[in-house]
């Protein structure tokens, strides 16, 4: 698929990818992000957010310089879009257990005690600290206190 008309339903449909409704085979969400992802969806998720390119850029390893270079070059590399992936499954998850992406953002960015006192957003740099904030998901999913 051209990235011209990679839109917020193809991404969601391509981060959600495990889920039951999803028509994207495997071999194209595996594509995408070996292609890497186009630099605008990092905006859409800045955005989503409400944080800051530059808080983003940190959260996903990538210094700023380099931010700069791949806005000119409009795509991300394999392993930042492979991070970025990670990002907004998270985030989709948080908005679908909140039901509202507010609420679902303002949890990413409030500190929890369950994570040691740390914002679930500021744990989405590691892939532990990620499956860690989708065990709290599930937790409060479930209506265990979290």
């Amino acid at each position: 698929m051209a990235l011209a008309q990679m839109n917020e339903t193809y991404l969601q449909d391509l981060v959600l990818g495990d889920t039951p409704e999803s028509t994207l085979p495997l071999s194209e969400v595996v594509g995408v992000l070996r292609d890497g992802f186009p630099y605008e969806w990092l905006e859409k998720a800045a955005d989503r957010l409400g944080v800051s390119r530059t808080s983003l850029a940190v959260l996903l390893g990538v210094p700023e310089r380099t931010l700069a270079r791949r806005k000119r070059e409009g795509k991300l590399r394999p392993g930042e879009s492979d991070r970025l992936f990670r990002l907004f499954r998270i985030v989709f998850r948080a908005e679908e257990v909140f039901g509202e992406p507010e609420r679902a953002h303002r949890w990413l960015r409030k500190p929890n005690r369950v994570l040691d006192g740390e914002a679930p957003i500021n744990l989405l740099d590691t892939d532990f600290g990620a499956k860690q904030v989708e065990t709290v998901l599930g937790r409060i999913e479930h209506g265990v206190v979290s």
